[in-house]
């Protein structure tokens, strides 16, 4: 499973992980399943998908990039509307090939590409590996 260096490990100040920590060697990767986003979504919700979006955006712009160890979870929630597979979508794959769909992020999420007053999600560029376990044992 390819780890992204440099990438959040999570949203700064809440428990909305962007990440997993390491495969699940036992079971294979937790398939990505599309999940719907009612108009009712509590607004910390929103400001994660807004966030992780903001993340594979400035991590990847529109190039293609493998899924590795970014949280199935989180994807779901932008599978097939603004992060697109590429080529043929295997949900439980950690090298699916992945895409984001600028058009389709710029729709939904327009407060990202706002040249005046991008929002602030809290993180710098120095501390984007915080969380990140680089040893395979944990830590013991």
């Amino acid at each position: 499973m390819l780890k992204h260096r440099g990438f959040p490990g999570r949203l700064p100040g809440t428990d909305f992980q962007f990440v997993i920590r390491r495969e699940n060697r036992k079971k294979g990767a937790t398939p990505i399943t599309r999940r719907e986003r009612f108009r009712d979504r509590k607004p910390a919700d929103r400001r994660a998908d807004a966030g992780f979006l903001a993340a594979l955006i400035e991590h990847f712009g529109d190039e293609p990039f493998v899924r590795g160890n970014l949280d199935a979870g989180r994807l779901g929630w932008l599978i097939g509307r603004e992060v697109k597979p590429v080529g043929p979508f295997d949900p439980a794959d950690y090298d699916q090939l992945l895409q984001v769909d600028m058009a389709a992020a710029e729709a939904s999420f327009p407060e990202l590409f706002a040249p005046d007053s991008p929002p602030d999600f809290g993180w710098d560029e120095d501390n984007w590996d915080e969380g990140e376990d680089d040893d395979p044992a944990g830590g013991r």
